[in-house]
C-alpha cells in the first residue's frame, strides 16, 4: 500500500470549517495506550456527502464513534450546528440530529421490521410526524413496506443493511454518520446502497460516509478525506482524489 503521509495537502475546497454543518477539530482518542486518532480534523457542510476513507484499522470506525459521543475524546473538539457536542451524551447527541448507522447494521433481530423503524422515532412526540415520516422512509426502501411486519433477523443482508439506515432515518437526523453500509454485500445490493444514500442527500441530509469500496465512495461524494493511523494524510474534492495517484495505488486497485 502506498504510503499516503508524504503525498502533498489538498488546499480545501468548500469544506471551510466556517460554513460546516459538522466540524471535527484536532480530534484525539486513545485506546488504553494507543493513540488512535491523532489530530483528526474534518467538515461536513450542509447537504454534503463526504467520505473517509483509508485501510482496516486507520481509524474510520473509531472517527464516527466519537463524533457520536460513543468514545470519549482526550482533546479536540466535535462542532455540531455551531455548538460543541464533545461532551453530551449519545442520547443528548442524536437528540440534535446527528445520526450513526454502525457497521455490522445491528438492528434489533429479534423485532419486526415495523418495530424496529419505531424505536428509531423514540425521541419524537409527533404521531402524524412519524407517520408521515415512515411513509416516506418506506418509499424510499419499497422492500421494508413488503417485510414490515416481517421478523428483522429473517431479512436478508441487504435488506438488514436498508432496515438500519430506515431506522436512523426516523430519528429526523440533519447529519447521517454511515459506517460501512456496503459490507458483505452482492455488487447489486452495494449499488442500491449507494445510490439511496445519494437519495437521502437528495432530501436534505448531509452523511459522512465511512466506506472500504472507495472508488463508489468517491464517485458519490462531493469531499474526501484519506486517514493513515489515525491521521488524515490528504483531502480535497472526491473527483481530485479519485485522479490522485497516490489514492489509486493505495485505493482504487
Amino acid at each position: 500500500m502506498a504510503d499516503l503521509s508524504a503525498a502533498p495537502q489538498a488546499a480545501p475546497m468548500g469544506n471551510e470549517a466556517t460554513t460546516a454543518l459538522l466540524s471535527v477539530r484536532n480530534l484525539h482518542v486513545y485506546y488504553g495506550k494507543i493513540h488512535a486518532l491523532q489530530g483528526v480534523s474534518l467538515n461536513v457542510g450542509k447537504d454534503q456527502i463526504v467520505t473517509l476513507i483509508g485501510a482496516n484499522g486507520a481509524g474510520k470506525t473509531t472517527t464516527l464513534r466519537a463524533i457520536s459521543g460513543i468514545l470519549g475524546a482526550t482533546d479536540g473538539d466535535v462542532v455540531y450546528a455551531g455548538q460543541s457536542i464533545t461532551s453530551l451524551s449519545p442520547f443528548a447527541i442524536v437528540g440534535k440530529g446527528l445520526v450513526q448507522v454502525p457497521e455490522g447494521r445491528r438492528i434489533f433481530s429479534r423485532m419486526t421490521v415495523a418495530e424496529n423503524l419505531r424505536i428509531g422515532a423514540f425521541l419524537q412526540n409527533d404521531k402524524k410526524w412519524i407517520a408521515d415520516t415512515e411513509a416516506r422512509t418506506l418509499d424510499m426502501f419499497p422492500v421494508l413496506k413488503e417485510r414490515f411486519r416481517q421478523v428483522a433477523g429473517t431479512l436478508s443482508g441487504g435488506e438488514q443493511q436498508m432496515l438500519a439506515m430506515a431506522r436512523a432515518l426516523m430519528s429526523n437526523p440533519k447529519v447521517l454518520l454511515l459506517d460501512e453500509p456496503s459490507m458483505g454485500l452482492a455488487p447489486l445490493l452495494v449499488q442500491k446502497i449507494f445510490e439511496t444514500v445519494v437519495e437521502i442527500r437528495r432530501q436534505g441530509v448531509a452523511v459522512l460516509l465511512v466506506e472500504q469500496n472507495a472508488f463508489l465512495a468517491l464517485q458519490i461524494a462531493d469531499y474526501g478525506y484519506v486517514i493513515e493511523t489515525g491521521r488524515i494524510t490528504l483531502e480535497g474534492p472526491a473527483t481530485h482524489l479519485l485522479e490522485n495517484p497516490q489514492v489509486k495505488e493505495a485505493y482504487l486497485g
